[in-house]
């Protein structure tokens, strides 16, 4: 049976909820949702970027992530409305809460939004169509907010599909449909594809979802590494990650970085995760912890962020190897976007005291032999750090 992905997406969440808020603590204020109006800092200091932005304040090209003062010469009676992260993750978790009551299968990506694997129950419902609509007009009725269900066998498609026309919609995006409504779309619509991707793209007169998806693969990766590859995938609709029902966060152990400027060469990104694998190495083995998986997080300097995992072969707690891995989840990740955040994460945790339980055709010996040689090098390493300082001994590159 073929999957059926839903993509559920809270149309402008923190203005949507603050909006929601503000009635329900007063049913005769004014509805923000139906003016210019923003999420952001504050008026009187005008700092601050835009974090959220109603229709109406769309008229005027405000974008997501400017700073409010240039949101403000485009509409001077610009409403701001200041954040409320508190309240915001309280309206997150009553939403999650009900599709949990639907099906387990959720997997939350954001504050916001998740993926829903509608493939096991689907039988319960006329058509996943239909099950949307309830699913829809549940959230406005209950709740006071709109979304949008992007419908889909796959979680890309799903994702691409809750992008088209907002708010309160619902959309599919099936394989036969592509070239119908994502392949004529501007190639900067495409999920992952940044800023610093499209301006290498369009300089390969590739200006459509289409003209990506048809282009010669090599081409694409000669330009842009293994993100071009990534990028002729998604065009052409593949995408065949599943829905992690689990919180990649609920067992895990990572470490992340702000960084003091941006970065904006892959070499510089390269030092700061190995620096980040030392950490979370060094954690994993004196929590007698071994990781199965490893994710890299990357916030750009507009502040979207974007993740990969992959999973281990074999478990590890070793730094190189899970620096090797984090670059090269690196690698398929960045879009050349500057970089304002670095963070590796390690889930999927067993002791070490447990048996590991491999396949002897999935097996690389070599590969074995050198994750055992690095953790006893990283124990040794770790034994003189705990004797004689953190700072006794340090890789040539981090000096």
């Amino acid at each position: 049976m073929e999957r059926i992905i839903f993509h559920i997406d809270v149309n402008s969440a923190f203005l949507s909820w603050s909006a929601v808020e503000h009635l329900h603590q007063d049913p005769s204020a004014l509805d923000i949702r139906t003016i210019p109006s923003i999420i952001g800092g504050d008026q009187k200091s005008r700092h601050g970027i835009v974090l959220a932005k109603s229709v109406p304040a769309k008229k005027y090209k405000i974008q997501t992530a400017e700073p409010i003062v240039n949101a403000l010469k485009k509409c001077p009676t610009l409403h701001i409305e200041p954040s409320n992260h508190a309240m915001y993750s309280e309206y997150s978790h009553r939403l999650m809460e009900y599709l949990k009551s639907i099906t387990p299968d959720i997997e939350q990506v954001s504050i916001d939004e998740c993926y829903m694997d509608f493939t096991g129950i689907a039988h319960l419902y006329e058509s996943p169509i239909a099950a949307a609509r309830i699913i829809k007009d549940t959230i406005y009725q209950t709740m006071g907010f709109t979304v949008n269900v992007g419908i889909s066998c796959n979680k890309l498609l799903a994702k691409m599909a809750s992008d088209f026309e907002k708010p309160n919609r619902i959309h599919t995006l099936f394989p036969d449909e592509i070239p119908g409504k994502m392949w004529p779309l501007p190639v900067s619509e495409l999920f992952m594809a940044g800023k610093s991707s499209v301006e290498v793209l369009h300089k390969l007169e590739i200006n459509t979802i289409g003209d990506l998806a048809n282009a010669n693969p090599d081409t694409l990766a000669s330009h842009l590494k293994s993100h071009g590859t990534l990028l002729w995938e998604y065009a052409n609709g593949i995408d065949d990650s599943p829905v992690e029902s689990a919180p990649f966060q609920a067992k895990g152990i990572g470490n992340s970085t702000t960084l003091s400027q941006d970065i904006t060469q892959a070499d510089d990104a390269y030092l700061i995760l190995r620096q980040l694998s030392e950490k979370v190495g060094q954690r994993l083995r004196k929590s007698n912890q071994y990781a199965q998986s490893v994710c890299v997080e990357i916030k750009y300097h507009t502040f979207v962020s974007v993740s990969h995992q992959m999973q281990l072969h074999t478990p590890t707690n070793a730094n190189e190897i899970i620096y090797q891995h984090a670059c090269e989840l690196f690698d398929s990740l960045w879009d050349f976007t500057p970089i304002r955040l670095l963070g590796i994460r390690t889930s999927k945790l067993i002791d070490d005291t447990e048996p590991i339980q491999l396949s002897l055709f999935d097996i690389d010996f070599s590969d074995l032999s050198n994750n055992k040689k690095q953790e006893q090098l990283d124990a040794a390493l770790d034994k003189i750090r705990s004797k004689y300082g953190k700072d006794a001994v340090k890789r040539g590159s981090l000096l």
